[in-house]
């Protein structure tokens, strides 16, 4: 399994107007070929950083979601709100176990 997790810091109040586009980009990927996960949570702690968190069945699935006409969409509507930083990270893991 491929997980990637990490953040996306957006310009000051940016988030607020990606909501739509993020709903689209979600849902769209959630239907791709390998996705398991594919979630987006606006920081707690700060209202302008965006935390990605994805799984997916393995590499070849994820560089087909890279390559996606609504990947590109998303990434433009991104810059269109302008990106401060970018921190995420590709994992190569197992299934975990359950916390409890």
């Amino acid at each position: 399994m491929i997980l990637v997790i990490g953040t996306v810091k957006f310009a000051a109040g940016g988030i607020a107007s990606l909501a739509d586009a993020a709903r689209t980009m979600i849902a769209k990927t959630l239907q791709e070929d390998g996705c398991i996960r594919y979630t987006f949570a606006q920081d707690l702690t700060d209202p302008d950083v965006m935390v990605i968190s994805e799984a997916w069945r393995d590499k070849p699935a994820l560089l087909a979601h890279a390559a996606t006409a609504h990947m590109a969409e998303w990434r433009t509507a991104c810059g269109e709100i302008g990106v401060v930083d970018r921190s995420l990270r590709l994992h190569e893991t197992d299934e975990g176990q359950p916390l409890g």
